[in-house]
């Protein structure tokens, strides 16, 4: 077969070199015919030319001036035709058809040099034959030059964006429930209107992207006000306070009365005290055993020290929250709750160990909690007794703070937020100047609130937790995975996959990742971005191969399997970009599940609203004096607790041996 191609191509080449030399011929002839008189005068005739020249006048081919001219450029087409130069990808068209016709203009004009000075006159014939020829040459030039250009362009996409596209979901789908998202992406080379439609919220939305990615201006505020418009009772950290808050708040005002199944709206703020209900997380009548206790003293802990997450289960982190529930178990066993708050528990832990480990033996249900701390301290083990229990009072130490005991000793609402006979909307504020401290206290009330949210027979529930990592929140992989069939729609915004994992640890933010069904992803990079590639899966992508030697070109085109959304291309979104993954119902099924596309948002709309926004009303008039008031008060409570504890002990003869003296 090698063999023969070869033939083929030396069979060609030699047609191509007979035309090229008929061409000449041709022109050569007609030179020599119509100029006979210059070449006479140089003595360049001879009998036997002039011969030949008179038989091919009988053949006609001088009976007009351009037939000869029309011939040798005819054959010099032909020749060109099979020329075969070296490609030059750089090269274009233009330059080529530029020279070849500039050429032809050349060609044909020449004659001009002859009826200006005359045929016969030597000087003319040679003007005439160096211009005829100049724009023979330069004919060949552009025909040489055009061999040489590639036909089969590839098409030029530097970051392969068009070959990475995929079609998306353009038809809105919504339900009762859903979040949707207009939105635009490109695909066959034109810009489509699509939605991103979270038609299932309840089985998660996890939001990731880095400082800037536009996760609250684009998704957030957008979940909070169609789940208000849609008569969700929600829950909102708002980590910015009042950001999300102040939307909430105007979204749930100018919400129709006919659609406002919410009839109370809340909010918490530590720093402006005037601004802000106040609510007790360790209310009485929401803990029905011991084991809420020890949940509440489990989160309180682990948001003030995050790095007992990594150790939990070592001794001398189990002990202080076996000593912290005892407390909260024995202020809620006291007097029916009457003094459960967490204040009172952060004073009533500072009490004499003697007097403290006293008063705690009267509640029998406590006793398996509280004897290896009594039996430290009658053995004068100090040393671990410091251990057990000082990490637990210099933690809880911080806390002390008589903005927090106002706000926690209160009782302005309960934490069943999606309880039927109360739905309430629920705004949990933070400062990021205080995270440590007002971390922890909100991440007990979110743990509190959770416990009374996902319960059967409840209305429909938001949770939205802005910069998720900030707080702690035991088994959120439970909420997600239980909390579907109960109607509460989870919704956590995160930077990065790593920021999850510095505070929760590797398996739980790996859990968090893989079991949400929902993820909306803006600008992240490094792991977070592999990860997620790999979840978008792959497409067919189309790919083309340019091969280039002196005689020939080759174009292989193939298509191949690659990610749909490459960790390269997440890294590189700009702000409002997002890609990620919808989950879908059995009866609302969607085959186009996985989306890459700019949200659509009306830019002008924040300014107008803001402009009409009303401010967060005053909840009452808080000074300082009524504030230091509560604060004393407390302190006062735990004295009358402790006194009144001790002297009846004294009094009562079957009490009198729990009493520890030193």
């Amino acid at each position: 077969m090698s063999s023969a191609t070869a033939e083929n191509q030396q069979a060609l080449q030699r047609i191509m070199d007979m035309s090229r030399m008929i061409s000449l011929a041709l022109l050569a002839l007609h030179y020599y015919y119509y100029c006979y008189g210059a070449f006479e005068s140089w003595q360049l005739t001879a009998p036997w030319s002039d011969k030949v020249l008179q038989q091919l006048i009988k053949t006609q081919l001088f009976s007009h001036f351009y037939k000869t001219k029309l011939a040798a450029l005819l054959f010099l087409f032909i020749s060109l035709l099979g020329a075969k130069g070296k490609k030059d990808e750089k090269l274009s068209m233009r330059s080529p058809l530029l020279w070849a016709s500039t050429g032809l203009v050349c060609f044909h004009f020449s004659f001009l040099s002859l009826s200006i000075t005359g045929p016969d006159r030597p000087l003319a014939a040679a003007i005439y034959m160096l211009w005829c020829s100049s724009g023979y040459l330069i004919i060949l030039l552009g025909g040489a030059r055009l061999s040489r250009v590639i036909r089969q362009k590839i098409a030029v996409d530097i970051f392969n964006a068009d070959n990475e596209s995929f079609p998306q979901q353009e038809a809105l789908l919504e339900n009762q429930y859903s979040i949707n998202l207009k939105a635009r992406y490109r695909h066959g080379g034109r810009t489509r209107d699509s939605w991103v439609n979270f038609i299932n919220p309840f089985r998660g939305i996890l939001l990731v992207g880095s400082p800037g990615s536009g996760k609250t201006y684009y998704v957030i505020r957008h979940i909070i006000t169609q789940h208000i418009m849609k008569g969700f009772t929600m829950f909102i950290y708002d980590f910015k306070f009042d950001d999300l808050t102040s939307i909430a708040y105007n979204t749930w005002l100018n919400t129709p009365g006919g659609q406002k199944a919410v009839k109370a709206f809340y909010y918490v703020n530590f720093d402006d005290l005037s601004r802000s209900h106040r609510c007790n997380p360790l209310d009485p009548d929401s803990m029905t055993d011991i084991s809420d206790a020890a949940e509440s003293a489990r989160t309180i802990l682990m948001g003030l020290n995050r790095e007992w997450i990594r150790r939990q289960g070592d001794f001398f982190v189990e002990s202080p929250i076996n000593f912290l529930t005892a407390i909260i178990w024995f202020l809620k066993k006291y007097q029916n709750g009457t003094f459960c708050t967490l204040p009172h528990v952060v004073e009533l832990m500072q009490t004499e160990h003697a007097k403290l480990f006293s008063v705690l033996r009267t509640q029998k249900e406590i006793q398996v909690l509280i004897n290896p701390f009594i039996s430290a301290f009658i053995h004068h083990a100090n040393q671990q007794l410091e251990g057990q229990i000082a990490s637990a009072q210099i933690s809880m130490a911080r806390l002390s703070s008589p903005a927090l005991y106002y706000v926690l000793s209160g009782n302005d609402f309960s934490l069943d937020i999606n309880n039927p006979s109360d739905p309430k909307i629920v705004c949990m504020g933070n400062n990021p100047g205080k995270i440590m401290t007002y971390g922890a206290v909100v991440s007990l009330y979110i743990s509190r609130l959770i416990k009374a949210v996902n319960q059967k027979g409840k209305q429909k529930s938001s949770l939205v937790f802005d910069e998720f990592p900030t707080v702690y929140l035991n088994h959120i992989d439970s909420l997600i995975a239980t909390a579907r069939q109960n109607k509460v729609a989870t919704t956590l915004g995160i930077q990065d996959l790593s920021q999850l994992r510095k505070d929760y640890g590797r398996e739980l933010a790996d859990v968090v990742m893989n079991i949400t069904g929902n993820i909306i992803c803006g600008q992240v990079s490094g792991e977070t971005a592999k990860q997620l590639s790999e979840r978008f899966g792959r497409i067919n992508q189309d790919r083309t191969s340019l091969t280039i030697n002196r005689t020939d070109t080759s174009i292989s085109r193939s298509k191949q399997l690659d990610p749909a959304i490459p960790p390269s291309r997440i890294a590189a979104l700009s702000a409002g970009e997002f890609v990620g993954m919808c989950a879908d119902n059995p009866d609302q099924p969607v085959d186009l599940k996985t989306f890459h596309c700019t949200l659509v948002n009306d830019h002008n709309a924040p300014g107008r609203q803001q402009a009409s926004q009303k401010p967060l009303p005053v909840v009452r008039k808080v000074n300082p004096d009524i504030i230091e008031a509560n604060y004393r008060q407390i302190k006062e409570d735990v004295e009358t607790i402790i006194f009144s504890e001790m002297e009846r002990m004294l009094s009562d003869p079957e009490l009198a041996h729990l009493i520890i003296s030193r």
